[in-house]
This record gives structure tokens, sequence and C-alpha cells, in this order.
């Protein structure tokens, strides 16, 4: 194997560290910020070592086609000990920053949400509870209106049958059988 292929396997060996360590920075922020449960972060660690092996694999597979050697550790180890030396901390900062663009433009859209959807079917609620509560004053107007103007028709034949009504409910059949009835629920 010449120089030339070792170089460039320890090359991206420094470049898959260093990728290692920038997926990892991003997963450690977002599990603490999204405080996902522990069945789950165990599921994410599984799913970032599978991704990141198979990640160095490729690499290793592209520079050398897959021979593993010490300079290939070796480029790992530099790669990662350079990305948190250097780049870690303004990595953090900004995926925290990415996290609160996130959530502010989700509440952004909430309220835009609130505003085009949400008050124009309030409006419309209100709107058809009024005209329902409208018709609801003409029609109670217009029964009232209507029993006015048909109380001779009704108020007189009441009138006239009221006393009989009362004569039948005071009469000793009819007596008999209330105390009957009233004698029967008693037992």
């Amino acid at each position: 194997m010449n120089p030339a292929v070792q170089w460039i396997t320890l090359l991206y060996m420094i470049v898959a560290g260093a990728a290692m360590g920038l997926a990892f920075d991003g997963y450690r922020v977002l599990s603490l910020k999204l405080r996902f449960p522990g069945w789950l972060n165990a599921v994410l660690d599984l799913l970032y070592w599978l991704a990141s092996a198979l990640i160095v694999f490729r690499l290793l597979y592209a520079g050398n086609q897959g021979q593993l050697r010490f300079y290939a550790f070796l480029g790992l180890f530099v790669g990662v000990w350079a990305y948190f030396l250097i780049f870690s901390v303004t990595v953090q900062k900004f995926v925290v920053m990415l996290i609160h663009t996130v959530e502010w433009i989700w509440k952004l859209l909430m309220k835009l949400l609130g505003i085009l959807i949400g008050m124009p079917l309030l409006w419309l609620w209100k709107l058809a509870w009024g005209i329902l509560r409208l018709l609801g004053r003409i029609l109670g107007f217009m029964l009232k209106l209507l029993l006015r103007l048909t109380k001779p028709l009704w108020i007189f034949p009441v009138r006239w049958l009221s006393p009989a009504y009362h004569r039948l409910l005071r009469s000793a059949p009819f007596t008999k059988l209330a105390n009957f009835i009233a004698a029967r629920r008693k037992r």
C-alpha cells in the first residue's frame, strides 16, 4: 500500500471522527433540550453508533478498500479530539440557537394559523349563533303576536269549557275513580 493511499485514508478517518463528534454533539444537545424518555434515548444511542460505524466503514472502504490499520484508529481519535477541542462549544450553541429558532417559528405558525383559520371560524360561529338567536326572537315575537291576535278565538271556548271541566273533576264518579287509584298506589 502506497503512502498516498495511507494519507488519504488518514484524512478520511479524521473527517469521520469529526463527523462523529458533530453528530454526537447535535444528538446530545437535542436529547437534553427535548427530554426524550429513557427507552428512546437507548434506541437513539444505538442508532447513533450504528450510523457512525456505517459511515466510518464506508469511508474506510473508500480510502483503502476496507483495510483496518492503526492509522485509521489514530485518524478517528485525532478527528474526534480536534472536533471537541475546536468546534464543540460553537456547535452546541448553534444547535441550541437552531432549536430556539424552530420553537419560535412553530409558535409563529400556530399564531398565524389561529389568526388565519381560528379567528374566521370564531367569527362564523358567532355570526351563526347571532342569526339563530335573532331567528328565535323573531319566531317568539311572531308566536306572541299570533297568540294575541287569536286570543278571542281560543280564550272564550276555554272560559266556556273551564266550568264544565271543574264540575267534571268534582263529580262523584271521577272522585271515586281518583280515590280508587290512590288506594291502589298505596299498596
